[in-house]
């Protein structure tokens, strides 16, 4: 059920009958924090937005955070899993394929700007009475706002070697611990170079790397609530804000700000 009661799907995402024969249906799920629907794929592309909240979606290959401002898009066929963040309300266009050959070449994850246009459409579309010409133009008209944005997954793999996951794992509740390798080493009982090797086979990362997306992952539902650009930097382990916001650019592909501009306006960080 939506929130307004009328029934939109399921959870995974397959339409109700009377939405069978439409380009686009949007699902419209109540997710209250820590809600998941667990790994599943649909046959038709799903354009994964919340309205309110933040959702995290996974997948094989990255794991993203999504505040109301970005969408991201799925593929057919895609396995991937849904997580509500916070409290959160998803709104979520599936699209038939055939209805939309120019998105054909984005045949892996893509993040979109979900802006003003993007969000009406989308409610617009939730609606019940609308004609068939009248939906058939709302669904042009979304179809052809869908501009992919350069943000990069931020997810990060555990090491397999169990000396260098006991590091990952220390790190992960304390991003913020600065300590180098060698340090480390004298903690899991290993040498740096051990460590090091552990790291890069087990990840694909060199270890400053690892811990570098694994503060910004960190970062992000500390911006998404509202804390300031400043106390963030600190909680995961930066000396400056300047230097968080540089990190934060070169690896997410936007500012703090541009990733989250509705909660980090007014002065708020």
């Amino acid at each position: 059920m939506s929130q307004t009661g009328h029934e939109t799907g399921d959870p995974t995402g397959h339409p109700h009958p009377r939405q069978a024969l439409t380009a686009i249906f949007v699902g419209d799920f109540t997710m209250p924090r820590g809600l998941r629907f667990a790994t599943h794929h649909h046959p038709l592309h799903q354009l994964a937005w919340s309205a309110r909240g933040l959702l995290r979606i996974r997948t094989a290959t990255g794991s993203w955070l999504l505040p109301p401002t970005l969408a991201l898009w799925i593929p057919a066929g895609l396995p991937h899993a849904t997580e509500a963040a916070g409290d959160t309300v998803m709104r979520s266009p599936y699209i038939e394929p055939a209805s939309c050959p120019a998105a054909a070449s984005w045949t892996e994850p893509t993040v979109l700007a979900a802006g003003p246009l993007l969000r009406a459409l989308i409610d617009h579309l939730l609606r019940t009475d609308l004609d068939v010409a009248a939906r058939a133009r709302a669904e042009r008209v979304l179809l052809d706002v869908l501009h992919p944005v350069p943000v990069t997954s931020i997810s990060v793999t555990e090491p397999k070697d169990p000396r260098a996951r006991e590091v990952a794992r220390a790190l992960a509740a304390n991003p913020s611990d600065g300590r180098p390798l060698e340090a480390w080493g004298r903690t899991a009982g290993a040498s740096a170079r051990t460590l090091a090797r552990a790291f890069s086979s087990g990840t694909g990362l060199a270890f400053g790397q690892w811990r570098e997306r694994l503060r910004m992952q960190a970062a992000m539902p500390l911006l998404a609530d509202g804390m300031t650009i400043e106390a963030v930097a600190a909680r995961v382990g930066y000396a400056s804000a300047s230097s968080f916001v540089a990190a934060f650019h070169r690896i997410v592909g936007l500012t703090p700000r541009q990733y989250f501009p509705v909660r980090q306006e007014g002065g708020r960080g």
